[in-house]
């Protein structure tokens, strides 16, 4: 899917090899048992077995429960819980430049001008304050303290656990015309806080350089540089007239990169709008201040069917919303809905607008800046402040008013295009009602070309989502009944990304698919419905098979987006050679893996290449593809959500010129992924 020496090279969604894929047990384990067993006053369980976590000891214990994971999310957390500090201070008002650095030794450096991280001792503790910060838990200037008015970071937890995860760690801070440094191994400090005159004059801020932990990063220590470009180009559109530069020293010569938006979220609408026919001339743009908090919004529709909404919270992308989103889409709903009785193009007899119809083809960003948020965990990503739902709520509904109101011609072309998606709604729900599942034990309403398995607990299923009948055959003679399932799909499914709902839902395949997981679509998509702990897309290794897989990406990003969210969705990989000699039989499922095997078994092995998986056996299938115990999964994951949708935009939607001109810029590279 990618090509590790070109992140540019990225077609779709990043896919990592999934947790234990290669060596899984041969069958999915069985529950143990939940029947209490029977105390024992002898079994040396006592008070000599509760342990006490001193300093930052928890977070090197448990570093997912502050960072998620010490893979690639979790190692590029670190950054951004560094930046989100120096961004902090431009929300006070102190800082205007920012500026990272992937050093060449594996460091990333972090650098602001803002006011530096006080070095005068902290009367609780006795220490200086820069080394409370970086040593304690929950220190910090944003817990009521007056350091700062709004604020992202609100744990006190950034650069203690930075520090906790680093095997190293330098600061140096600039204030009063001097240079205070210190560092830290691990969490500890090794040196002492000095303090010399500053060569530069009138420099002030901080700066951090840290290099991850390889005991806590195991899998990678590599900063990706796409990565780190994408959230400060994001963090440079939520922040306007904040100058963000990044450094990559790992190339020669280094590679400079500039993030600077005079027009802040507005100019984010228009760069997500990018490519796309809009539906509207400019985006409309707000900002207001209500009690204390501010609230800024731009939108602009075009001409998909998708909506795409970007809801942030004191520079946070709360993906699973809150209060503030919830003001939002009220709003719009009831605005759009009077504007277009009192224009009469709604008529008294109709009905009102839907949530859904008035958000077809909606590009928006919402950035609210509170002074106490109230997050759901250390991951902030859902705003429960009860108070924002109505505060957003009066803003969007006197901006919008009154743009729909100054600009009627594009008032006029967004209701029509709410009215034909209401249209299309009234028939998506007719069809909709064709695929919904009443009960997982009604097997009768599954489609005829399932196999499903025996098993009925859905954390020990799994389906494969395979291409074409005669692939589907061999699956089938192939499997474990008791907890594998296969659907077969003939051809290549409709390519959502061009057309509506209703034109989905009866499109035949698809129907099937989203009858045989179980979830619903649209408004009645339910998660915990789905009847497969794994869905595996299994398509043939050529062009053919590509185009299915992608297309089910699309369909699956679209429409059923949580379950790759929630981790459900893999990809196969089935294998593109045999190689025999003998008794000796090797597979091979890369070109690289094919060239070694016939070195080592000679020229007078014989070779045979797998254009299909229904050039299989059953048996073959099974121990390349299907046995848990040999089979290499990929699993399907998020990195950039952003991006995820632009490119899927850009490479399967209507617009013709922006899928030519990436062909253009990526041919060569193209040709030789496997995607």
């Amino acid at each position: 899917m990618t090509d590790p020496e070109n992140p540019e090279s990225e077609l779709w969604l990043p896919i990592e090899p999934a947790p234990g894929a290669a060596g899984e047990p041969p069958r999915p384990p069985r529950r143990a048992s939940r029947r209490a067993r029977p105390s024992s006053d002898g079994d040396g369980y006592s008070a000599d077995q509760i342990q006490v976590l001193e300093g930052l000891e928890p977070v090197r214990r448990r570093p997912g429960m502050y960072i998620g994971d010490t893979d690639v999310a979790g190692l590029h957390h670190l950054v951004y819980e560094i930046i989100d500090n120096s961004v902090d201070e431009a929300l006070a008002g102190e800082c205007n430049e920012i500026e990272v650095t992937l050093g060449a030794d594996g460091s990333c450096q972090v650098i602001d001008n803002g006011r530096g991280i006080p070095v005068d001792i902290h009367q609780q503790t006795g220490r200086p304050a820069l080394e409370v910060v970086m040593t304690k838990l929950h220190a910090g200037g944003k817990f009521g303290g007056g350091g700062y008015k709004v604020s992202g970071g609100l744990h006190g937890v950034g650069l203690s656990v930075v520090n906790a995860l680093s095997e190293r760690v330098r600061v140096e801070v600039y204030r009063d015309g001097r240079v205070h440094h210190q560092e830290y191994r691990r969490g500890l400090p090794a040196t002492e806080l000095k303090s010399e005159r500053d060569p530069v004059e009138g420099r002030r801020g901080t700066m951090v350089r840290f290099w991850p932990d390889p005991l806590i990063f195991k899998n990678t220590l590599v900063f990706r540089a796409e990565t780190v470009s994408n959230r400060l180009r994001e963090l440079a559109f939520l922040n306007k007239r904040v100058h963000f530069r990044l450094l990559d020293e790992r190339e020669q010569p280094a590679q400079e990169s500039n993030f600077y938006f005079e027009g802040g979220i507005e100019a984010f609408v228009r760069f997500l709008n990018r490519g796309r026919g809009v539906v509207q001339g400019r985006p409309m743009y707000v900002e207001r201040e209500v009690e204390g908090n501010s609230v800024e919004l731009a939108v602009q529709y075009n001409d998909t069917f998708t909506e795409h909404v970007l809801a942030y919270a004191n520079n946070i992308n709360t993906v699973e919303g809150g209060s503030h989103l919830t003001g939002f889409r009220a709003a719009l709903t009831a605005s759009l809905n009077r504007y277009a009785r009192k224009a009469g193009i709604l008529k008294e007899n109709d009905q009102n607008l839907s949530g859904e119809d008035v958000r077809e083809g909606l590009t928006a960003v919402l950035s609210v800046k509170l002074q106490e948020p109230q997050f759901e965990g250390q991951t902030k990503t859902k705003l429960g402040n009860s108070e924002m739902a109505g505060q957003v709520s009066a803003v969007v509904s006197e901006a919008l008013g009154q743009y729909l109101e100054e600009n009627p011609a594009d008032a006029k072309r967004i209701v029509e295009k709410s009215l034909t998606a209401a249209r299309a709604r009234a028939a998506a729900v007719r069809a909709r009602e064709l695929v919904q599942r009443k009960s997982l034990l009604e097997s009768a309403t599954l489609p005829g070309k399932l196999a499903d398995c025996s098993e009925r607990d859905p954390d020990l299923c799994e389906i494969f989502i395979v291409e074409g009948d005669s692939a589907g055959g061999t699956a089938k003679g192939g499997r474990d009944r008791r907890y594998q399932a296969i659907l077969p799909l003939r051809g290549k499914i409709l390519n959502v990304e061009k057309a509506r709902e209703d034109k989905i839902l009866q499109h035949e395949e698809i129907r099937n698919l989203i009858t045989a997981l179980g979830t619903g679509v649209g408004e009645r998509f339910d998660l915990s419905k789905l009847r497969y702990n794994r869905v595996v897309l299994m398509a043939d290794a050529d062009e053919d098979g590509s185009h299915i897989r992608t297309l089910l990406l699309t369909f699956f990003w679209r429409h059923l987006q949580a379950v790759i969210l929630d981790g459900h969705l893999f990809i196969a990989q089935p294998p593109l050679f045999r190689v025999e000699r003998g008794k000796q039989v090797r597979w091979c499922y890369s070109e690289e893996e094919f060239r070694a095997a016939v070195k080592e078994m000679g020229e007078k092995s014989r070779v045979q290449r797998y254009k299909g998986l229904g050039e299989m056996t059953a048996e073959q299938l099974w121990d390349t593809t299907l046995d848990p115990e040999k089979r290499v999964l990929l699993k399907v994951e998020v990195e950039d959500a952003i991006r995820a949708d632009d490119i899927f935009d850009r490479l399967m939607g209507v617009a013709v010129e922006p899928r030519k001109r990436f062909i253009q810029a990526h041919a060569k590279t193209v040709r030789n992924l496997d995607i």
